[in-house]
């Protein structure tokens, strides 16, 4: 059959970026507690056209991820990527999946268990002299704000946020640890499910370790930066505010 993207282009125009995007794929990826796990993830994988073809094989950005989905660790992860790019002679590949991460959390006093689930990401981009990639973890979390705590003469207004932190690959690391660093910074982690003596607790837990936006990135920062594994990070947390009508939010980063 005649293979049409391979006929050449006369319009002398390279393009930076072709590929499938929003492909939902069930995939496995490591787990510290359960060695792996699967879940279901939303993909975008690209490479460049050089000006010369007319088109991209698109059936084969997913011949491949299909072959790589059993085991989508982050070093396999850059693999899945050199390979699209040499199959697709092309001079860069790029590539991102997200998913949800799930772990089974324990309450605080009742220790019922239930399963939260986190937002996680993998971004990658490879050519022949560079690799890049990054993973990053989105974590929801209760804060109390101190301002109102400290003027006001009964309780203090508190908000759910989310805290995303974002790593450039470095040494081995696990996701649950990036999540156990950004609860253990705000008022309070949340959970998925309690009863009323546990709700108490936590009420209290985070009525005493009131937090502002900026307390909490600084805190995460402080943490990351003291595993020494990365050359660089950023955190960002977003509070969804329960009296303004509008959200708090805190950015920053960190470079070797």
């Amino acid at each position: 059959m005649i293979d049409i993207q391979n006929q050449p282009d006369k319009r002398n125009i390279p393009l930076a970026k072709v590929g499938v995007k929003g492909l939902e794929y069930p995939v496995r990826v490591l787990d510290k507690v359960n060695k792996n796990q699967y879940t279901t993830a939303k993909v975008d994988l690209f490479a460049d056209l050089p000006r010369h073809f007319k088109g991209t094989h698109m059936s084969r950005f997913i011949e491949i991820f299909h072959q790589y989905r059993q085991d989508l660790s982050m070093p396999h992860f850059l693999a899945m990527l050199e390979n699209i790019r040499m199959t697709m002679e092309a001079e860069s590949s790029f590539g991102s999946m997200s998913f949800p991460y799930f772990i089974e959390k324990k309450a605080p006093v009742s220790g019922l268990p239930g399963m939260m689930s986190y937002q996680c990401c993998y971004q990658g981009e490879t050519n022949a002299s560079n690799k890049r990639f990054t993973v990053s973890v989105t974590v929801p979390v209760t804060t109390v704000c101190p301002c109102s705590k400290a003027i006001s003469e009964r309780g203090a207004h508190n908000q759910r946020g989310i805290v995303t932190v974002m790593v450039e690959l470095g040494p081995f690391f696990w996701i649950e640890d990036l999540i156990d660093i950004v609860e253990k910074s705000a008022s309070s982690p949340v959970y998925s499910l309690l009863k009323r003596e546990d709700e108490k607790f936590i009420t209290e837990q985070a009525y005493d370790n009131p937090k502002f936006v900026e307390d909490v990135v600084r805190d995460v920062i402080a943490s990351v930066k003291a595993l020494d594994k990365f050359l660089s990070f950023s955190v960002e947390a977003e509070n969804f505010e329960s009296i303004h009508n509008h959200s708090a939010f805190a950015y920053a980063e960190f470079h070797k």
